[in-house]
């Protein structure tokens, strides 16, 4: 298993996402290694050096104090900007937990000044306070000096400069980065809609590389474009010239008398005429409309209606009206006629049903014959393949192309043709799902 997998899962999808992230991460992870490998450092060694300046004054201070008197200290620490003042009894160290550089003055004074009682850094973030007991002639005392006598001033100058430039520099790559992932944005765009049936204008642009990708992309789309064209005008071609000697038959059948043998075959010439508009149908795919705004609840109602006429058992199963849909609105009928006439011809009573999902449509539909075995399912959408041991041959006829047309027709709208079963008639489930 792989280790990494959590973070791949919290890792953004989009491709401007990770491109910020490209970009951002560098920059921070300098800036990091430089304010704690740079800035700390340099700005300990500058408060060490003031530190051990400060301790030199600060001796003289109490070295005067135990020479001359307190008249004399207290006018050293003045002429010296240092405050003497009486104990507060501080017996350790007071700093807050993020004062780094307070660690490194507080040993200096512990190292260089005699009698240190405690140092305080907390009170007062402006000043520090050095307890001093008492020794050599001299009293305890508090010395107190400003915090900017023992750090180096505006210490933050740095880092606001590094974060700025961060900034900058960031912004200026993203603005550079988003002309470049445009292209690629654009080409995504195209395809994914090429896959849902529309064929939108797309030029290539942006590197040499995208380019390259975008006329492999032109260049594939036109040959599955003629290649449709081809199947389409060819199996036309056939349906229409089979069409001539099948007219003749039939007109030379009318001629004869009506005899069993007559009528089985009249019945034989019209089950190939249906073969060919099969054939045909399923050749065209989706050639019949274009693509427009269609109310899914309407189509299928008027289906549905469209069925009992002709004594289909069906029912409907959703909302009167529906939000319009972006579809071929002749091609998913053709899809749900087929769906339906299965579910008619294997079962006696059948439901069509219609829900919109956040990013989807739904059409449902549910017979109570005999279904599809689980192993079948994959095989039932494949042309011209026959599950005559799963579904009742006697309650029709065909040559397998029902389930193969809706599937082809869900495909060219970027959907998916899924066989299940169904739960309330317990025959076979059908969902021709496509994407909103």
């Amino acid at each position: 298993m792989n280790p990494f997998l959590w973070l791949k899962r919290l890792m953004p999808r989009g491709i401007y996402a990770r491109a910020a992230l490209i970009l951002i991460i560098p920059v921070l992870a300098v800036q990091l290694v430089v304010s704690s490998v740079f800035i700390q450092r340099h700005y300990e060694n500058v408060t060490e050096q003031m530190a051990l300046a400060l301790t030199l004054d600060l001796n003289l201070i109490l070295d005067t104090y135990a020479r001359e008197g307190a008249a004399a200290g207290q006018a050293t620490a003045r002429a010296l900007q240092v405050q003497v003042q009486p104990p507060r009894g501080l017996t350790a160290d007071r700093r807050l937990f993020y004062d780094l550089s307070g660690t490194v003055m507080t040993d200096i004074f512990y190292d260089r000044l005699p009698n240190v009682t405690g140092v305080d850094l907390r009170e007062n973030w402006r000043e520090a306070v050095i307890a001093i007991g008492p020794g050599q002639g001299r009293p305890a005392m508090d010395l107190v000096v400003a915090r900017q006598r023992l750090s180096a001033s505006n210490p933050h100058q740095l880092l606001v400069i590094m974060a700025s430039t961060g900034i900058l520099m960031t912004g200026l790559a993203y603005l550079f980065l988003r002309n470049q992932l445009r292209p690629i944005r654009r080409l995504a765009v195209a395809a994914e809609d090429f896959g849902k049936g529309r064929n939108v204008p797309y030029r290539p642009g942006g590197a040499d590389e995208v380019r390259s990708a975008g006329r492999a992309f032109l260049e594939m789309r036109g040959r599955i474009e003629s290649q449709i064209e081809q199947r389409t005008m060819m199996l036309s071609g056939v349906s229409h010239d089979l069409r001539t000697p099948l007219t003749r038959m039939r007109l030379g059948l009318s001629m004869l008398d009506q005899t069993p043998e007559v009528r089985d075959i009249e019945r034989d010439v019209e089950e190939m005429e249906g073969l060919l508009d099969t054939f045909l149908d399923f050749a065209r795919g989706e050639a019949l409309d274009d693509p427009e705004e269609a109310d899914p609840a309407r189509l299928a109602r008027e289906l549905v209606e469209d069925a009992r006429r002709g004594g289909g058992a069906i029912t409907y199963e959703g909302p009167e009206t529906a939000e319009p849909v972006h579809m071929r609105p002749k091609a998913i009928q053709r899809a749900l006629v087929n769906l339906v006439s299965n579910a008619l011809r294997y079962g006696d009573t059948a439901v069509l049903s219609v829900r919109l999902l956040d990013r989807a449509l739904r059409f449902s539909v549910e017979d109570n014959g005999p279904g599809i075995p689980a192993d079948r399912r994959g095989d039932a959408v494949l042309p011209f393949l026959r599950l005559d041991s799963a579904r009742n041959q006697d309650r029709g006829s065909g040559v397998g192309l029902g389930l193969a047309i809706a599937n082809d027709i869900a495909k060219r709208h970027g959907g998916t043709l899924r066989l299940g079963d169904s739960k309330t008639l317990g025959g076979l489930r059908v969902d021709l799902v496509l994407p909103r």
